[in-house]
């Protein structure tokens, strides 16, 4: 007889029971989530926002390039613009010197007084 009352002392309530009137359940389950929403948040504000700005910065210095403007590739090349195209580009090295490269190679616009 001992061990039915143990057996129904332990058991659960019905209707889900042990949880508080009210939905704290709810609350409990959200509470268990706060830090996974705070690491998520942390993540966009320090990874995934700045590489977002630096692709749509790159992207409209690309859109902005003109003829003559001076030039760095990703290869290291230092060039100024000589022709246009919507992929590629002509690049003058050095006198009689012209190369094709594409566009997307381009990673930085030189100012006019940068001679080096």
């Amino acid at each position: 007889m001992f061990l039915n009352i143990v057996a129904y002392a332990m058991a659960q309530q019905p209707g889900g029971g042990g949880g508080t009137p009210g939905g704290g359940d709810i609350a409990q389950g959200l509470a268990q989530f706060f830090p996974l929403i705070f690491i998520v948040i942390i993540f966009y504000f320090l990874l995934i926002r700045p590489q977002q700005k630096r692709a749509k910065e790159t992207k409209q210095m690309l859109d902005n390039l003109k003829k003559g403007d001076k030039i760095i590739t990703s290869g290291g090349i230092y060039g100024l613009i000589e022709g246009l195209n919507e992929k590629t580009i002509t690049i003058k090295i050095a006198e009689n010197v012209k190369i094709k490269a594409l566009r997307s190679s381009v990673t930085a616009v030189r100012s006019g007084s940068d001679d080096n």
